[in-house]
């Protein structure tokens, strides 16, 4: 497969995102372009490969953003389960900060969990929220992370 003309980028869905320092350390180690998308300035490294985007508010500005821009190659970092469906549909990798990839078998499901809560807290019904990040969800994080990297550059891009 022939290199693309465009490098690996990560974009990071920022606003709630816990593991943006190590985001940057990893990229760091590869050479990898991140754009840190968020509503409002998030202090980020003085280093020419971090790219900050600050987008207006609103209801999916920042997704949309990074939904309009990635394609085959490209790393998405989110939980947020709408935005990774778009990223998969475009060929993204698409990782959680917990570690967990969204992938075309998964998507569907995750999707599908995630309408089906919706309703249930629109009607009324209590609903746990996520469990609290650990150090357990960062190890994992890093391991996909540099899976989804090496994987990358393994095919090509």
């Amino acid at each position: 497969m022939a290199q693309r003309e465009t490098p690996i980028t990560l974009y990071v869905d920022a606003d709630a995102c816990p593991v943006k320092d190590e985001i940057y350390k990893v990229a760091e180690r590869h050479k990898l372009d991140v754009h840190v998308v968020s509503n409002s300035p998030i202090a980020l490294p003085r280093t020419a490969n971090v790219h900050r985007v600050v987008v207006a508010s609103g209801p999916d500005v920042a997704d949309d953003w990074i939904a309009e821009r990635v394609s085959r190659g490209d790393v998405v970092i989110t939980a947020d389960i709408p935005l990774a469906s778009r990223c998969v549909k475009a060929g993204a990798d698409v990782i959680a900060p917990n570690g967990k990839a969204f992938t075309e078998a998964t998507i569907g499901p995750a999707l599908a969990t995630r309408n089906l809560m919706d309703e249930l807290r629109s009607a009324g019904h209590a609903t746990s929220g996520p469990r609290p990040f650990s150090p357990r969800d960062r190890s994992a994080f890093l391991s996909a992370l540099d899976l989804a990297i090496v994987r990358l550059k393994r095919a090509g891009f």
